[in-house]
């Protein structure tokens, strides 16, 4: 158990002022309405006091008690209990069976001499059922045996409402409504008065100890259960609160919210309704009276009277977090809610969650001071000004007055140890990344993200990278000379492009690259920074470092050009003649950007086509003798060349054609003869020179793509006349010409075929050529009777319809009228149509000339 300051007894009543030197005279009962205070005494006297309070510095406070006057109640019996009615101005005393009505200020019984006789105890109904304000409901144990009786009490009259019989004798009664807790010979039940129904709660021995029955709340109870517990019970008899653990002694018992206070023979013990702890116990022996009036808890012995004076609950709540006793002081707190105005507490539990947090935090429990913090809606700049140069130079905050904490900085709140320090970065470095994007940070972005690029840069963290290339607030001036500082290069042209300084940026790129400053960040970063201009919109910026990128690497520097998006390329930001200036004096590049411009955009331009053909050619004789015979290696460029030249129809192909001449590339003269429609040089260079026969029928398939059959007709026959002319390798070129024949059967004309081949050649050579040559015939011929066929047979079908229109004769009289003018007929010359209808030669003609004339029929 840990102890806690929740009250401090002070004396309202000194002995002398009670009762001089009586030595004989006890107190029986108290009773304190407002600041009046009433004590009934064992020889019967009643003695009225005012109560005056003074409060200390300290949150507590003195009373002092002034007596007003006592009277005698003319019985020779002890004053039993004392209850007032502020309402009626009435005190309700109990003495020798009879409850006597009393005026509270001049202590004489009412001039009726009203008064309920045969009661042993009594209680007042603190939610009385009646709703009549100038009258008190009274529920009295009566002395007849096993009843319970029920009174109104007026100013001057009293009156019974209900007698209600008990299973046992009640020996303690508290009152909710309708609802009766007792205390029987042998247990507590609730008991309904108005329908008669009990339930029963628990059983205790009235002959071992004192009962205890008190109301504590709207329909709720507390009562002295076995075993030392305090037992909480509802009018529907269950506990909705955990019992507490006091003494097995307890004489009197009272509820000052949050806590249940118990007495006993030596001490006054309180305990936490929340938790249920005990929290504090006082020495006071001899107590015999404990009650609690409208939150004023009385305690006294039969010679003074005392007052548990509360400690005001924020003061218990700070005294609590000083002992680092953080859930207790949470406990409390959320429990005083009910006592505080609503807009004063929240602004209060939110500093206290805000304290707790800060405790958690020095020790080292991160996970609940990251929960006490969010919830708290903690001004993050709270916890990052513990931690030193961290918060902006130029941010106005000052921390909380009073402070939430005792640390100066991190530096004291870990005493040095760096294992502490490092653990305290990375949760302020977890905890800011998770608010920064939360309405936590609404007005203290550029702190938060400020602080946190410092600490990532400091702890070398991979998340600085992802904060500086996403939107964030961080200040330049303090960023940027703490990334300087920490040598974080790279990460300081991030900052600098993120605040629309790219030149500045990407020379500090380049001076990483070239070695002027070190930071390893990028292996890559000669190509980060391609990218990057590839992607920048500053042309001044491309231009500035083109020279730069390009000397580096042609292949890799020229995408800066090659790569931009392709709306910039649109725009045509870049004019491709200042590009091609610019890469003369680099010839790789040149070329990757030639393609570009041919290949990958389609520029339609002579000049691209040409002068990249050029650059191919100047590659390959520079490369040496390539590919000049059939099934030769092709480099690269060759094969580059090869397809530059035969699908582009814009270089200037004389030009070229002298510049290969001589060079020893027959294939590139095959196609440019080509290109020239020269097709029989061509052809004769890939049969005679290269002895490529492959490439032959290619270059008849190339050249004939998208041409009419005649055209490709004609390619092939050319092909096959020089496999068959005069020339060396007859055999080789003889095998070739049979080969073409029995494979391309399809495109050649048979007829002109069989008159160019030698007579000494079979048919079984040429059989598949025949037989080829022979199903197409067929097939052309069968296909042409089909047309043929299909002709005819439309033809009748007119002739058929002709011959219908003609049998019907047509009779033309002078009534006859032209449908289309609605004139009669002058001569015997008219044109019908289907319908019938008859009309003028000259109307119909200009029918046809004017279409919105209306129309008899369909056909003419």
């Amino acid at each position: 158990m840990m102890s806690t300051k929740a009250f401090t007894l002070v004396s309202a009543v000194e002995r002398e002022l009670l009762m001089g030197d009586r030595e004989r005279v006890n107190i029986d009962c108290v009773e304190c309405c407002g600041r009046n205070l009433y004590v009934g005494t064992s020889d019967c006297f009643i003695h009225h006091f005012l109560l005056e309070e003074n409060a200390l510095p300290a949150g507590t406070a003195t009373f002092t008690a002034t007596k007003q006057l006592h009277r005698h109640l003319g019985f020779k019996k002890a004053v039993s209990e004392l209850r007032a009615a502020s309402a009626l101005n009435r005190l309700l005393v109990l003495c020798d069976n009879s409850i006597t009505l009393i005026n509270m200020m001049s202590l004489e019984p009412v001039p009726s001499g009203a008064r309920i006789k045969g009661a042993m105890a009594f209680a007042l109904n603190e939610n009385p059922v009646s709703g009549d304000p100038f009258c008190v409901e009274v529920c009295i144990i009566s002395v007849k045996r096993r009843t319970i009786q029920v009174f109104m009490v007026y100013e001057d009259r009293v009156q019974i409402v209900r007698e209600v019989s008990t299973p046992e004798q009640p020996l303690a009664v508290a009152v909710d409504g309708h609802f009766l807790c007792l205390a029987l010979t042998t247990q507590y039940i609730i008991l309904n008065y108005s329908t008669g129904v009990a339930q029963d709660l628990f059983p205790y021995c009235s002959e071992e100890k004192r009962p205890i029955v008190k109301r504590i709340g709207r329909q709720e109870f507390l009562l002295a259960g076995p075993g030392g517990l305090g037992m909480f019970a509802t009018v529907a008899g269950i506990s909705q609160r955990a019992p507490v653990h006091w003494s097995e002694n307890v004489v009197g018992a009272a509820v000052c919210f949050p806590y249940v206070i118990a007495l006993d023979e030596e001490f006054i013990t309180v305990h936490s309704m929340l938790d249920q702890q005990q929290k504090q116990t006082l020495p006071f022996k001899e107590g015999h009276i404990l009650q609690d009036f409208e939150g004023r808890v009385i305690v006294a012995t039969s010679k003074g009277v005392y007052i548990l004076v509360p400690l005001p609950l924020e003061k218990q709540i700070q005294d609590l977090l000083a002992s680092r006793r953080v859930e207790e002081a949470l406990i409390l707190a959320k429990g005083a809610r009910r006592n505080i105005p609503k807009e004063k507490f929240q602004v209060m539990y939110r500093r206290i969650l805000q304290q707790a947090g800060f405790i958690q935090f020095a020790q080292l429990q991160f996970l609940e001071a990251k929960e006490l913090f969010r919830s708290s809606q903690l001004d993050v700049r709270e916890l990052i000004s513990l931690y030193p140069f961290l918060l902006p130079a130029s941010s106005s905050f000052t921390r909380s007055h009073p402070p939430l904490h005792e640390y100066a900085d991190l530096n004291q709140l870990t005493q040095g140890d760096q294992e502490k320090m490092a653990k305290c970065k990375r949760f302020l470095m977890s905890y800011l990344n998770e608010v920064r994007s939360t309405e936590v940070a609404n007005g203290y972005k550029e702190d938060i993200d400020t602080a946190l690029l410092k600490l990532y840069a400091e702890a070398d963290h991979d998340s600085l990278l992802d904060l500086l290339v996403t939107e964030n607030f961080c200040l330049l001036t303090d960023s940027a000379a703490w990334l300087e500082k920490h040598k974080k290069y790279f990460a300081l042209g991030l900052l600098y492009h993120y605040n629309n300084q790219d030149a500045a940026a990407v020379q500090l790129w380049v001076n990483i690259v070239n070695g002027d400053i070190q930071d390893s960040t990028r292996s890559d970063l000669y190509e980060y920074i391609v990218d990057f201009l590839t992607y920048s919109l500053d042309r001044e910026l491309v231009w500035k470092y083109a020279d730069w990128v390009l000397q580096k690497s042609e292949e890799i520097g020229v995408q800066v050009f090659t790569k931009r998006p392709l709306t910039e390329q649109q725009k045509d930001s870049f004019n491709p003649e200042d590009v091609i200036t610019c890469l003369k004096k680099y010839p790789k590049a040149l070329v990757k950007y030639l393609e570009h411009l041919v290949v990958d955009r389609s520029l339609q331009k002579e000049e691209y086509h040409t002068r990249l053909a050029l650059l191919y050619l100047d590659e390959v004789l520079r490369q040496g003798p390539g590919a000049s015979g059939k099934g030769a290696e092709v480099t690269e460029t060759q094969a580059k060349l090869r397809h530059l030249l035969q699908k582009s129809d814009l270089y200037r192909v004389h030009f070229l054609l002298d510049r290969i001449q001589g060079a020893g590339l027959p294939m590139e003269s095959a196609i440019l003869h080509g290109k020239l429609e020269e097709h029989e040089k061509a052809l004769r260079i890939l049969v005679h020179e290269l002895r490529d026969f492959s490439a032959a029928e290619d270059y008849c398939l190339w050249r004939s793509e998208g041409r009419d059959p005649p055209y490709r007709q004609r390619l092939f026959h050319t092909l096959l006349a020089i496999y068959l002319g005069p020339g060396p390798s007859a055999h080789e070129l003889t095998v070739a010409a049979v080969d073409l024949l029995n494979h391309r059967a399809a495109e050649f004309d048979a007829a002109q075929v069989l008159q160019l081949l030698p007579g000494s050649w079979s048919v079984q050579l040429l059989c598949p050529f025949l037989m080829g040559a022979m199903r197409d015939s067929v097939h052309t011929r069968r296909t042409t009777q089909v047309a043929l066929g299909l002709a005819k047979s439309e033809n009748l079908i007119y002739k058929y319809d002709k011959m219908k229109l003609k049998g019907s004769s047509v009779l033309l009289s002078d009534k006859n009228l032209c449908q289309m003018c609605q004139n009669p007929f002058c001569e015997p010359v008219f044109v019908r149509y289907p319908n019938g209808g008859l009309v003028h030669t000259h109307c119909a003609a200009g029918r046809h000339t004017n279409p919105s004339s209306p129309s008899p029929g369909a056909r003419t």
